[in-house]
């Protein structure tokens, strides 16, 4: 393992994860050094394979010990898998890995450290600048996310961080990087978020950003476009956002923001027509259009917004602080997710400053979401995703069988799981706009304290199944199930699905109204087939263990919810899948729900959307047995096959296939054999194409999805 790389260590307590540099302070020449020992090739894969942390974890790897000669070979790579597996597997329980992907998340950060005048320490800095060196493209631009062709949006944030980092403006990187912007009309076609990060960093003059009316949030709730209404992490960034454009925050000038002025734009700053280029993208960026209606409501608001009413807005301005700090409390100063945690830094910096001890709290928690692997530091996309790669890979370790091979790590991935369900309601909840959380579990930690859906779901499913275990510390009261089972009853919306966080709280036609144009379906949120699946599975089990508690109320809800899921498959009989990659992980959810319901409604239609699933995935399945989707099946909403076979689409398909009655083995055999022929060594599979996806058209890296994902077919197919 590389020298530099010994030198940062992972911290984990409770889900908090946390590099931790430990080589002292360092030289100019040092930092270099190390810098160097992190140059990343992205043409051979863009995802990193997280060695840094595994090769520190593998440190004391060893072979399983245990008896393994009258196994299969597969149930043998199965132990052999896991076993490697548990090696990186946390004292407390969980598996800490990269989720990064997204390209605009790590300049949030340096950014508005570099407003809020909280430089982040040199060995970091350096490790942030080099991950954004290597992940430009050949153009000289960067994408959205890591694999996509480059934007105005990740161009010109890459830019302006390497050159607050330190980058020469005459580096090759930054001249490849000016010249796409030029060619490309100028930082002025950024999409609204950027024209935003720009104006509070002094670059961009705030005249040039549509209205963020802060008294929205002074408006009746029963009006469908109150802010309440929206999707949580679009309610809960752009408030911080209305906040900073009601105070037109704009960074102290440096020498630094002369220079972006004259390096950003095709013509001379002062001479810039601001108001002409408030709808103005590049359509490289475009994804969602800005609709008629919204640009109608822009004229409106920024008419009003130059004859606003003093009081009210100071009225807004105070609701809307005592909002930030409110998410700030409730989530331990972790907030919902890192877009909304570096705006509400640079809120709080607003309104107390850089000494306060509320500042001082959030610069504290930047650092639960950096997260380092052989391409250098990264802003992940959440806090991490410890409870949901923990939940899955409990699961498809306790359907393994696993437990009689290495019940330590089984035990401790259960126990992680029930010490981070939520366990009391947020303070001030209704007044805040807050769903029910008590029983509820989050995507990462407890801290974090935002129940979803699925998280929910997956987290009682796995203690659902910890029950019947003979270890009673593995053990939770019925009341805290109940709660659970309560949480996801609440959740329902009325078409019969499940959404993410909430309810859905407007109806559809409110996206005419989106006004971020590199994402889609962000107003609102929708009832999706993986959040459905996952609810309904857990219902299902709880009812078989607690068959008298809401006992109609439960059966209602399955019935309602299967026909959700029935009205979501495709004529060509797959699920389109809204949060991973793409058409295989919405089709397994589909059919692990169709499969287990055909045993409490007595229905045809769904063994004939099951027959359908199966047609869909035989169709798909290529020559050397393998299934491989490409992200554009999310952008563009068909499948669209990946140059090779990937592990974690097989995976998904053969694990759906395996549910399907009448599917011929031959099909599953060959899947699995990839499986197998990809494993390594160790047990390890590589990193393969990025897996994850949000709003269509942003994907993010799940690194743990290549171990649980093949274990868990192994697993199933042992037992098939």
């Amino acid at each position: 393992m590389n020298e530099w790389w010994k030198k940062w260590r992972l911290l984990t307590d409770r889900g908090l994860q946390l590099w931790q540099f430990n080589g002292g302070a360092l030289s100019a020449g040092q930092l270099k050094e190390m810098q160097a020992a992190f140059v990343y090739d992205k043409k051979q894969n863009p995802n990193s394979g997280d060695r840094v942390f595994r090769a520190q974890q593998l440190g004391g790897y060893n072979a399983y010990q245990g008896e393994t000669a009258t196994l299969t070979d597969t149930q043998q790579a199965l132990i052999k898998g896991a076993n490697y597996y548990s090696h990186i597997q946390s004292a407390e329980g969980h598996w800490a890995g990269d989720y990064g992907g997204p390209m605009f998340l790590t300049p949030g950060l340096v950014i508005i450290s570099h407003i809020t005048e909280t430089p982040l320490p040199a060995e970091h800095a350096v490790l942030i600048k080099q991950y954004m060196l290597n992940h430009q493209n050949d153009d000289g631009g960067w994408g959205l996310h890591l694999e996509g062709d480059s934007t105005m949006f990740g161009t010109v944030l890459q830019y302006v961080s390497l050159r607050i980092l330190g980058e020469d403006a005459n580096s090759t990187a930054a001249q490849k990087a000016r010249v796409w912007i030029h060619k490309h009309g100028g930082a002025t076609g950024t999409p609204s978020w950027g024209k935003f990060y720009l104006a509070a960093l002094g670059v961009y003059d705030w005249q040039g950003c549509n209205s963020l009316l802060p008294e929205l949030w002074l408006l009746p709730k029963w009006l469908p476009i109150h802010p309440w209404r929206y999707w949580c992490h679009t309610r809960m960034v752009y408030l911080p956002m209305g906040y900073c454009y009601g105070s037109r925050i704009v960074a102290k000038e440096t020498p630094l923001t002369h220079e972006l002025r004259r390096e950003l734009y095709t013509k001379d700053y002062d001479t810039i027509d601001w108001l002409k280029e408030r709808d103005n993208c590049s359509p490289t960026d475009i994804y969602y259009p800005q609709h008629p209606v919204l640009k109608v409501m822009n004229k409106f608001l920024n008419f009003y917004e130059r004859h606003h009413i003093k009081s009210l807005r100071k009225k807004a301005m105070g609701f809307m602080l005592d909002y930030i700090n409110a998410e700030d409390q409730q989530t331990n100063y972790i907030n919902i997710g890192p877009v909304n945690k570096v705006l509400n830094s640079l809120c709080i910096y607003k309104a107390y400053g850089n000494k306060s001890e509320q500042f001082r709290k959030h610069e504290a928690r930047w650092y639960d979401y950096l997260w380092l692997a052989e391409d250098g530091m990264k802003v992940n996309g959440y806090n991490g995703s410890q409870l949901w790669d923990t939940v899955f890979a409990a699961q498809a370790l306790l359907e393994g069988g696993v437990q009689k091979y290495l019940p330590e790590m089984v035990t401790k991935a259960i126990r992680f799981t029930e010490q981070n369900q939520v366990i009391e309601e947020v303070n001030e909840r209704e007044k805040f706009f807050r769903h029910i959380s008590k029983g509820g579990w989050p995507f990462s930690t407890r801290d974090h304290g935002w129940p979803i859906t699925d998280c929910t779901a997956e987290g009682m499913k796995v203690m659902l199944e910890a029950r019947a275990m003979p270890d009673a510390s593995l053990h939770i009261s019925d009341s805290r199930f109940f709660e659970a089972a309560d949480v996801l009853l609440s959740f329902q919306n009325k078409d019969g699905g499940w959404a993410s966080y909430e309810n859905t709280r407007s109806a559809p036609w409110i996206e005419a109204l989106n006004p971020a144009e590199v994402f889609g379906d962000i107003m609102i949120d929708y009832s999706y087939t993986e959040c459905s699946s996952a609810s309904l599975q857990s219902l299902m089990a709880f009812a078989r263990t607690f068959p008298n508690h809401r006992k109609e109320e439960i059966a209602s809800a399955i019935r309602r919810g299967i026909e959700f899921i029935l009205s979501q498959q495709r004529a060509d009989g797959s699920w389109y899948g809204s949060w991973a990659v793409c058409f295989t992980y919405g089709t397994w959810f589909g059919v692990e729900v169709l499969s287990e319901a055909q045993y409490i409604i007595q229905d045809a239609r769904l063994s004939a959307a099951l027959q359908k699933a199966k047609h869909f995935l035989l169709s798909k399945q290529n020559a050397d047995g393998g299934w491989g989707e490409s992200f554009e099946s999310c952008v563009k909403k068909q499948y669209i096959p990946s140059d090779t076979s990937q592990v974690v689409n097989t995976a998904w398909a053969v694990l759906s296939l395996m549910r399907i009655e009448g599917t011929n083995k031959n099909s599953i055999d060959k899947g699995i054999q990839l499986l197998l022929q990809r494993q390594t060594v160790q047990g390890d599979w590589e990193q393969e194409n990025i897996s994850g996806v949000f709003n269509h058209n942003c994907m993010i890296t799940y690194s743990n999805y290549r171990n649980i994902f093949p274990i868990w077919a192994l697993g199933r197919y042992g037992k098939l």
